[in-house]
């Protein structure tokens, strides 16, 4: 079954094209990604402390 992501929000980061990436939230936390470049954008899913996780590594490592 496939999760229902939902207050899809773009990255601050966005190119100005339109190409970007949005992240969203499912009922249960957990955070999904979509690249907007694709019609059909497969979706990662993140757990909450995964996401976590990975934006402080992005803010780390910038």
């Amino acid at each position: 079954m496939t999760k229902e992501f939902h207050g899809w929000r773009k990255s601050g980061h966005s190119n100005p094209d339109g190409g970007c990436v949005e992240a969203g939230r499912a009922v249960d936390g957990t955070v999904g990604v979509r690249d907007t470049r694709l019609h059909r954008s497969p979706v990662l899913e993140f757990s909450p402390t995964e996401w976590a996780r990975l934006l402080e590594r992005i803010r780390r490592d910038g």
